[in-house]
């Protein structure tokens, strides 16, 4: 019979055998509790591959002596639920452990939903989505969310050495010796996925033959070529794609040039130019603006040469803008105004076009009033004059603000401030 994976042979028993997520197995924390007083609800447990999500299921329905079912929302039917059901009500509960349950279709979910309010089923759902955004509400309503955060570099290294010394699932029956660096490369190329990392250390088990000793030596040469795939998971439709794009731009946004070189890379490596361009160019205009005008064209020839050259070159004219957009100085102002005028108008707020300033290229506007009086501004000095532009309603409306944070805005705000006191005379 064929020797099921290491990462699923050292799924923990218990709930004092997980690794991690402390906030939530932690001595007085929730999940901790609800095991002390053997109290087990409905529950959906989130986050990143790898975390222990359904490790944590299946533990936490041994922790409280539960007989556990595990289905996927996806592959397993409607008639697999139903036969879940009746060996419930044979035993009195069953603990369903439901992987995917962010693809619980409707049909699976209506015969669900009364065995749940019965407490005869008590599901415990795992998923990579966020469930505000993936999961219907009627089951949503009835479950508690728990967030599993990733795991560090040495929590994973803790499950290694675990791994190891284990005789019953692990290698503990066998004569490994494993160097630090190879340790430390497995780890951190694991990029929080335990899963990831136990995959990484069976591969190099497995390939690497006893020497004269009967010894297993595994090197960082070794540790290497087992984890060439890197476990970064980015999926561009999932939440861990807008979480980075929006830490990539709040970190441009706050002037943190290490931040958004990070989160850059993070995009890059997903190969997603096309998010990355959009972001860059919106990031120009919306958070720069006024303070660096120049930033805009020069994002939009940054966003057009990585376009054209592709990756791996493609990173290097993003490098150049993203560091620029970083260390500018930043202004809203400009669309903050927009905003404000948008508003009055979405409200309202318009008013009647004053009547010098309505077009007068026509015969018979003059006996309309149209254009009369108005003030050509060209023939005055500093070409301008001061006159009515807002409707009257609106008239004394201030929506533009200036700030003074880059030379091209204090001129502008100078002008600006110059005319404002002019108009109030």
């Amino acid at each position: 019979m064929k020797q099921k994976p290491l990462a699923f042979r050292m799924r923990p028993e218990l709930v004092t055998d997980i690794i991690g997520q402390e906030h939530l197995v932690g001595e007085g924390k929730i999940i901790n509790r609800m095991v002390q007083a053997n109290q087990l609800a409905s529950m959906i447990l989130f986050g990143p591959p790898g975390t222990g999500k359904t490790s944590m299921a299946y533990a936490l329905a041994k922790s409280v002596g539960l007989p556990v079912k595990m289905l996927n929302a996806v592959a397993d039917k409607k008639k697999d639920m139903e036969i879940v059901v009746e060996e419930a009500k044979m035993m009195g509960q069953v603990v369903l452990i439901l992987d995917e349950v962010h693809r619980l279709d409707k049909a699976k979910q209506d015969f669900l939903l009364p065995h749940l309010e019965s407490n005869l089923v008590t599901l415990i759902g795992c998923t990579t989505s966020n469930p505000y955004h993936s999961i219907n509400p009627a089951i949503r309503s009835r479950c508690h969310l728990f967030e599993l955060h990733g795991l560090t570099s040495e929590n994973v290294k803790t499950a290694i050495h675990r791994a190891l010394e284990n005789s019953e699932n692990g290698y503990g029956n066998k004569d490994i010796v494993i160097t630090d660096p190879a340790i430390d490369h497995i780890a951190n190329s694991a990029n929080g996925d335990l899963r990831s990392a136990l995959n990484g250390l069976e591969l190099a088990v497995a390939s690497t033959p006893e020497n004269k000793d009967n010894k297993i030596i595994i090197d960082l040469d070794t540790a290497e070529e087992c984890m060439q795939k890197k476990s970064f998971s980015h999926d561009k439709n999932g939440d861990a794609h807008y979480d980075v794009l929006s830490a990539f731009q709040k970190s441009i946004r706050g002037s943190d040039v290490n931040a958004a070189l990070h989160y850059l890379g993070r995009l890059i490596e997903a190969g997603d130019l096309d998010s990355i361009a959009r972001r860059m160019i919106v990031i120009a205009y919306e958070d720069i603006g006024l303070a660096n005008p120049q930033a805009g064209p020069r994002a939009v020839a940054a966003v057009q040469a990585a376009e054209r050259l592709g990756f791996p070159e493609a990173r290097i004219p993003l490098a150049v803008a993203i560091v620029e957009l970083a260390l500018s100085p930043k202004s809203n102002t400009a669309y903050k105004a927009l905003d404000a005028a948008l508003s009055d108008i979405r409200s309202g707020k318009s008013g009647d076009i004053p009547a010098h300033l309505k077009d007068a290229h026509y015969t018979g506007a003059a006996k309309l009033g149209r254009g009369i009086d108005y003030k050509y501004p060209h023939n005055y000095d500093g070409a301008w004059v001061q006159q009515q532009y807002l409707p009257d309603s609106i008239k004394n409306k201030n929506y533009y603000q200036p700030k003074s944070s880059g030379k091209f805005e204090q001129a502008l705000k100078q002008v600006h401030d110059k005319i404002q006191s002019e108009s109030k005379k």
